[in-house]
Order: C-alpha cells, then sequence, then structure tokens
C-alpha cells in the first residue's frame, strides 16, 4: 500500500495577491534548508472578482511563462481585505458543545449567512484560564473565482491562508505576543498574535498615500490604528504583547520604524524591521538573503509542515476515497437486502407514495405564500442584525458630542469616528487652546462619557486636534 502514497514535494509555488500586484516565488527543500530560486512580481490588469476568472487566469499564466515559472502546486496568500473577523470570549463548555456556540456567534456577529462563507478559527487560552476564539469569513463567492482563475493558470493550490498571518505567527508553545504590520501595494495589513494564536486582524485603508509616482506613509494614522487595536484585544493577552515587527522593504518601512519609535515608545514596545528570516521561524535553515514576503512564508511553511489555523481551501475528497466508500463490502450487503425488500413492497410503496404526494402538494399550495414570505423576513432579519440597535446608540453619541461643542463656533469638528459604538475618534480645529480645553470639560461632564484623550494637537491660534474617548450606555454594565 505505500505505493499510493504520495512523497512530499520539495518545492512549490508562493503567490500572494494585494490589490492589483501578484508576487510570487518559488521555494525549494533541500537537506533540510529551504531556498527562494525564482521570484517575481506582476501588476495585473484584470480583478479577480469582477473580471472573467477565465481571462484572469491566462494573465496570471501569462507572467509565470514570463518569469520562466513551471511549477504547479502553489500555496496562495489572499487580500486581507477580503476577510471579515469575528472575536468571541468562550464560556465554560465541553469542547462538543464549542462549535455549535461559535456557529451561532457566527450567524449573529457576520453580515452574511454561513452558507455563504468559508469559516477558519484561532483559539487563544489566556493565563488566567479564560478562552477566546477569533473567527475569520472570507466570501464563499471569492474562494470559488480565484479557485477558477488558478485552475484556468493551470495551478493547483494546496493552500489558501493569510498572509500577514503567515508573517506574524510565532512558533508553537510561545508566548511571546507580536503586532505585525506588513506594507502592502497601497494598503498596511496589521495582526497581533500571541505565539501561534491570532487576536486581530484588519487592513488600514489610507496608510500609503499616492502622489503622482511617489508614495507616502502615514505614520501617525498607523500608530492610533495600532493603539486602538491593542485596545481591542482581550485585557488578558494584553502584557505579552511587547513588540511591533514591520514587514517592508525601502524608505517606507525604514520611516515607518523611526516614527512609530517615538509615537509608540511609551507604551513599552520593542519596534523593529524584518529584513532576514531567523532560523527558527519555519524550523528549517533559510539563506541570509531570503526576501521577507507573504508569499514566501506561506510556501515556506507549507514545505516545513507547519499547517496554519486560516485555511480557506474548499476540503476535497480523492476519487480512490469515492470509488472506496461508494462499493465497500458492507455496503453492498445493505444494497442487496434493500432492494429484496423493495422488489417486495414496490407495488404497495408506489401507492401510499401517490397518496402521500398528493396530500402534501395540496397542503404545500396553502402554505407555500407564508413560508415565501417567513424566509424572506428571515433573510432581512440575517442582514440586517448587526446593525439593528433600539437604543440608537449612534445617534446619542453624536447629540452628546455636539452639546460639549460651543455654540459661538471657537471649535469645530472636522471628522468623527465611531468605532463599536464604544471607542470615539473626533477631529477638528479650534480657535485656541482654551476653547479646545472648554469642550474637553463639557465632554468630561457627561455621565456617558469616560476616558477623554488628547491624541494629537498641532498649531497655536487657530490649532488642529485629535481627542478619542470611550461611551458608557446608559444601563450598560462596568
Amino acid at each position: 500500500m505505500n505505493l499510493f502514497h504520495k512523497q512530499s514535494a520539495s518545492a512549490l509555488l508562493g503567490l500572494s495577491f494585494d490589490r492589483n500586484r501578484l508576487d510570487g516565488v518559488v521555494v525549494r527543500r533541500t537537506n533540510g534548508s529551504i531556498a527562494a530560486h525564482k521570484t517575481f512580481f506582476a501588476d495585473l490588469s484584470l480583478d479577480l472578482l469582477t473580471n472573467d476568472p477565465e481571462l484572469a487566469g491566462r494573465e496570471i499564466r501569462g507572467h509565470l511563462e514570463s518569469a520562466g515559472i513551471r511549477e504547479r502546486r502553489c500555496a496562495v496568500g489572499i487580500p486581507l481585505s477580503w476577510a471579515l473577523m469575528l472575536q468571541t470570549k468562550m464560556p465554560d463548555l465541553p469542547e462538543a458543545d464549542a462549535k455549535s456556540f461559535l456557529q451561532i456567534e457566527a450567524e449573529r456577529g457576520f453580515p452574511y449567512g454561513l452558507d455563504s462563507l468559508l469559516i477558519s478559527v484561532s483559539r487563544y487560552r489566556a493565563p488566567t484560564g479564560e478562552n477566546y476564539a477569533t473567527q475569520v469569513a472570507v466570501p464563499r463567492d471569492h474562494i470559488i473565482r480565484l479557485g477558477q482563475a488558478l485552475k484556468a493558470a493551470q495551478l493547483k493550490p494546496v493552500t489558501l491562508s493569510l498572509g500577514i498571518v503567515s508573517l506574524a505567527t510565532g512558533p508553537a508553545g510561545s508566548a511571546e505576543g507580536v503586532v505585525a504590520v506588513a506594507l502592502g501595494e497601497g494598503t498596511v495589513s496589521l495582526a497581533v498574535t500571541v505565539g501561534e494564536s491570532v487576536l486581530a486582524l484588519r487592513t488600514i485603508e489610507g496608510g500609503i498615500e499616492s502622489e503622482g509616482s511617489q508614495k507616502n506613509i502615514q505614520s501617525d494614522m498607523i500608530s492610533r490604528e495600532i493603539r486602538i487595536t491593542l485596545g481591542q484585544i482581550p485585557p488578558e493577552a494584553r502584557p505579552f504583547v511587547r513588540r511591533i515587527r514591520i514587514f517592508g522593504q525601502g524608505p517606507m518601512a525604514e520611516q515607518l520604524e523611526a516614527n512609530l519609535r517615538s509615537s509608540l515608545q511609551a507604551l513599552g514596545l520593542n519596534i523593529d524591521r524584518v529584513a532576514h528570516y531567523g532560523t527558527s521561524d519555519f524550523g528549517l535553515a533559510v539563506p541570509a538573503d531570503a526576501r521577507v514576503s507573504p508569499a514566501f512564508s506561506l510556501a515556506a511553511s507549507r514545505l516545513a509542515g507547519k499547517a496554519s489555523d486560516f485555511e480557506f481551501l474548499p476540503p476535497k475528497t480523492s476519487q480512490w476515497r469515492q470509488l472506496t466508500s461508494r462499493y465497500s463490502s458492507k455496503k453492498l450487503v445493505y444494497a442487496g437486502a434493500a432492494f429484496g425488500a423493495v422488489a417486495l413492497l414496490v407495488a404497495l410503496a408506489f401507492l401510499i407514495q401517490q397518496w402521500q404526494l398528493s396530500r402534501l402538494r395540496s397542503r404545500w399550495e396553502t402554505l407555500s405564500p407564508k413560508v415565501a414570505e417567513l424566509e424572506n423576513l428571515q433573510q432581512q432579519i440575517r442582514k440586517f442584525r448587526p446593525w439593528f440597535d433600539d437604543s440608537l446608540r449612534s445617534l446619542s453619541i453624536l447629540r452628546r458630542l455636539t452639546e460639549a461643542f460651543p455654540e459661538d463656533g471657537n471649535v469645530s469638528a472636522k471628522s468623527v469616528e465611531i468605532r463599536e459604538l464604544a471607542a470615539v475618534t473626533c477631529s477638528g480645529s479650534a480657535r485656541d487652546s482654551q476653547a479646545l480645553l472648554k469642550t474637553l470639560d463639557q465632554l468630561r461632564a457627561a455621565s456617558e462619557v469616560t476616558e477623554v484623550k488628547v491624541d494629537q494637537i498641532r498649531g497655536k491660534a487657530p490649532l488642529q486636534f485629535t481627542f478619542n474617548f470611550r461611551w458608557q450606555h446608559q444601563g450598560q454594565p462596568q
């Protein structure tokens, strides 16, 4: 039977999609070490989600042939912008019931039905005994279209995962927490991990701005998003997150490293830019000149036998297993007995069936309008449930914030950002610091407002400001 076992592959093509950018590398494993043999970059003119997958696959095939790459098996990193994240605190439940609990939470938390999503889960157990689960969902249609494009490109994916996760997660059993920041093509990806557990994932839109052919990194925005993200992870895990790792090349990565070092130094975070892989990253030797990228990490992790929690490759049953399960000896015995019983009772069963069908048709004609109405209502409930809130909390926040501003216009707001109906960030301008301080005092006097903090002040008269606060809804437990 050993003849039917496939030998472990020694080469794998790593691919990473980021907007219209395709990053690829062929990784080979030889005698306990891995190395990159061919690397390429390509700008795709066709979008995987809007254009014909067949045409997009042909374009990918053309880039592979231009780079001289013939490897068919590939490890693919899907864009983080496709993913939806939901974090849940797990109650004390038997492991057999945990899956059902997470399904219920996913149905309540995600804006789509579970049948239209592919969901993967990462579990985290805090030293205090608290359990958390991070569920990441990707629309099934996105994966289907990607699979069709890869098939048209004559590629066979062995894993579909998130590139930022392959860069961020640490070795098994590690308790070190890391904030991974990956600079992409116009976007910045952010992941917070403790060991192999993923606690937060997000895409920072606008983190990289383009001015003609030049791109500028928005360090202040990224710094603020990191602080907000750290405030959203489980409090039991926060003390373990002591390091920020920046994955990127060139001046933008160097500038971001310097700016984050100055702005986040008070948080006790060690900041470093990752230029090379470590010897313990994959358990295999890696050349010192290997370029750090999601594509290389995905392929190397697969060759090293390291599986990711976030796997979105649809399960596929082999033809051999389908054949053996269909024609097993036990099933043949059952089928023969069933055939004999059906042959004896076929006449009576036929009459009973016709009578039941006639009876059910008449009942269905009566019930079908109500069933259609109920199904439509259920779809609407699932669609709008995440945004349904009788308390109108968003309007209450805006009303209280408006009341704190003076009527003479000495302080005005330019933007207000509300996250999870609790974390509020406001930016604007003020005539002078006294007018701003008076507005903040008015805001602190509100019973629902806590933790008012000033993030940034620029200029003197007038001045630009950014502050944030926490909203404590009346009746919400402290």
